[in-house]
């Protein structure tokens, strides 16, 4: 009776094992194909799908662990005197408890600060990387053919030689008695096992650890400027001249952006030059107009410091942005009676968003020129961005340069694709 339950045992935490395997990989294929950047576009509403399954597949992680949470102790028994294997565990039940606490952070950031989602994300971002390539090397370094050879003796010096003295070894024949009988072994360093595990490990950092420190360094450690562009990075934009910030602009009154952008886009990045470049604000007015370049420049503008908000979970405080409030644009255009929505085109010729009249005229709402007292880098919307500081920033239309009064709604690039019209953040 005692071994049947050992083996009703050994059964049930060998299905939760494999469920929890196959959740793991859905995971990680889900979750890498919503953070590459270059998917963003092709994916299209496929994009939101994607995120829907990462979350569902996430509650089942939860569901396994609620039904493994009874075995726990008797499995932590069964692993005495092996402490190699509890650490295993403890790491893996750590993964999975750190992975869906967050990802419910995540997947609920629209009714919690936004602070809740900055550290939720760089919680789940770091436990990726950790978790990943970890979960990688213990299933290579579990494979049959890896455990197959395990009491090989294998010389660090000679890997092909260990094969043939094996060889050797396995046909010898005793001179007395024709038994067979193994071979003596010469002193060794490490069994083929080992060499094998270590060979994964360190195939495993030196593909992963590049990329892990870069992304430390735009993640975890605080950062400002324009955009957080590298020094000495060429904007691949051609502006000039470059446009003059104002004094508190320039002395960034603020105190400079804390956090760092990411780079996200649905078409491949533009560039412009400002001889051709223009900006139109038409529609349902009675003065529309053109801008060019220099023009464009010529307009009154202020400074303003305002929070940044991505519905993926990032967020960069205290912004400095310089530029012309909305407000004072619709104005000096005239806006007619039936108009009711502006609708705000990018300069990548794809994206498109609105905003109803009202929301558009909030005080905050900014067409910006200058971050943290630069002109506002290629790669994060410039020369010219959208700033709505109170809804996520899907609104905030990147390479801005029309602006058009409608008198029906207007459905925005991620809107059509499934994201919320209402992006208000949670105060």
């Amino acid at each position: 009776m005692a071994d049947r339950r050992k083996q009703g045992f050994g059964k049930q935490l060998a299905e939760l094992h494999r469920w929890n395997a196959w959740l793991v990989v859905a995971l990680a294929a889900s979750g890498l194909l919503l953070s590459w950047g270059a998917a963003r576009g092709w994916l299209g509403e496929g994009r939101v799908w994607v995120k829907q399954l990462h979350i569902y597949v996430g509650l089942i992680t939860g569901i396994v662990l609620v039904l493994y949470a009874p075995l726990l102790r008797r499995h932590l028994k069964q692993l005495r005197g092996r402490p190699a294997q509890r650490g295993n565990l403890a790491f893996v039940v750590f993964l999975l408890l750190g992975w869906l606490l967050s990802g419910i952070v995540l997947w609920q950031l629209r009714h919690l600060p936004p602070r809740w989602a900055t550290a939720a994300l760089a919680v789940h971002d770091l436990l990726t990387w950790v978790g990943l390539p970890y979960a990688a090397y213990h299933s290579v370094t579990r494979m049959r053919w890896v455990k197959k050879p395990h009491r090989r003796a294998v010389r660090t010096d000679d890997f092909a030689a260990a094969d043939g003295d094996e060889a050797r070894g396995a046909g010898a024949t005793s001179p007395y008695g024709g038994g067979l009988h193994p071979a003596a072994s010469p002193p060794t360093l490490l069994t083929r096992r080992q060499f094998i595990r270590g060979a994964v490990g360190v195939a495993l950092a030196a593909a992963v650890l590049p990329s892990f420190f870069k992304w430390m360094g735009g993640s975890l450690i605080p950062a400002s400027g324009s955009g957080n562009i590298a020094a000495g990075d060429t904007d691949a934009n051609r502006m000039l001249p470059a446009p003059q910030p104002l004094p508190d602009s320039a002395n960034v009154v603020g105190g400079g952006a804390r956090g760092n952008f990411r780079l996200y886009t649905v078409t491949p990045l533009p560039h412009f030059d400002s001889d051709t470049w223009r900006f139109r604000l038409d529609g349902l007015v009675d003065r529309p107009a053109t801008w060019t370049w220099e023009q464009f420049l010529e307009i009154k503008r202020r400074v303003q410091v305002s929070d940044f908000h991505c519905v993926t979970g990032w967020s960069v405080y205290d912004n400095t942005w310089e530029g012309i409030p909305l407000t004072q644009l619709l104005d000096a255009a005239g806006v007619r009676a039936g108009a009711k929505y502006v609708k705000f085109y990018s300069g990548d010729g794809e994206y498109t968003d609105a905003l109803s009249l009202e929301q558009a005229r909030m005080e905050d709402v900014l067409v910006a020129v200058l971050h943290d007292g630069q002109p506002i880098h290629r790669d994060y919307g410039g020369p010219v961005r959208l700033i709505v500081p109170g809804m996520y920033a899907y609104k905030s239309v990147k390479w801005l340069d029309r602006i058009e009064l409608i008198d029906r709604p207007h459905t925005g690039y991620w809107e059509a694709r499934g994201y919320d019209n209402d992006a208000w953040v949670k105060a």
